[in-house]
């Protein structure tokens, strides 16, 4: 199921013994277009202090209510590394963080999430398992990984920010970010919804995100390799529709491109058939 960012704010986190606070923003990273961290305003008990809350912690949503399960207690959250959300949030910030709540790092895998592609997997012990190659040390291989990249720069974005960002086709502007829309599972950003009615009286249509070639921050804009017609004949979104994967078949089928689905299928078909340890050649 896939759901808009503008549609999570404000839903609440609540802890194993309580309430955290209220979601004002998401962050997610820009090389894979995946979400992050949730930005969540504590409120009073916290004199209103901003945390970062990993979708590695997030149990069974329950929509219905707005409300997303942590499996963190309040007291963890309010002795956590304090991070200030104003300013961009360093790799040395996100390895403390991480480090704090014992949650795995989730870069340097072969998945968007260590070597998964769902973020629950990294607390099980299950990617270790089917993952490992030979007979080394994991966590001390996570361990050198995570020093190897703990001067990498920055590549977390605020949802909130991108939203207006202009939409460049290969032959000119074709609209502008209206909202994401988020993977529930796996929490990558699947598309954007471009609104295209500043560019021709059309509509919203969805965009994959990880067909994004260049983002200028600068100056608010990011390319994508179509053209204008083909955007403009996309299949429209309609926002009180549900996008169900015969919907995003037809817009991968009308740009000629494979679906990213089949990418999954392949890497997690792979992950049960792991390659042999060195003990058993």
């Amino acid at each position: 199921m896939l759901r808009t960012v503008k549609h999570m704010e404000d839903y609440v986190i609540s802890a194993t013994d309580g309430n955290i606070g209220h979601v004002k923003d998401v962050y997610f990273d820009d090389e894979t277009w995946c979400v992050r961290y949730l930005v969540v305003d504590t409120g009073t008990w916290l004199s209103s202090r901003k945390v970062l809350i990993s979708p590695i912690s997030i149990g069974q949503a329950n929509w219905a209510d707005k409300q997303l399960p942590v499996s963190i207690t309040k007291a963890q959250v309010e002795n956590s590394p304090d991070i200030n959300t104003q300013i961009p949030v360093s790799r040395q910030q996100e390895i403390r963080l991480l480090k704090y709540y014992g949650y795995p790092y989730y870069w340097g895998g072969y998945g968007i999430w260590g070597d998964s592609v769902y973020p629950n997997l990294m607390l099980t012990g299950y990617v270790d398992l089917v993952s490992r190659p030979n007979d080394e040390d994991p966590q001390a291989v996570k361990a050198v990984k995570a020093e190897q990249h703990q001067d990498d720069d920055t590549h977390l974005r605020s949802c909130q920010a991108v939203i207006d960002y202009r939409i460049h086709a290969s032959d000119g502007d074709i609209g502008h970010i209206e909202d994401l829309l988020i993977d529930e599972e796996t929490w990558a950003i699947r598309y954007l919804i471009v609104n295209t009615s500043n560019w021709w009286l059309g509509h919203q249509v969805l965009i994959p995100a990880d067909w994004i070639e260049d983002v200028s921050w600068p100056d608010a804009k990011a390319s994508v390799n179509l053209t204008r017609q083909a955007v403009k004949d996309a299949p429209p979104y309609n926002p009180l529709m549900a996008v169900d994967r015969k919907t995003e078949i037809s817009i991968y089928n009308h740009y000629g491109r494979p679906g990213y689905w089949l990418d999954e299928e392949q890497h997690e078909t792979a992950k049960s058939h792991p390659a042999p340890r060195k003990s058993e050649w």
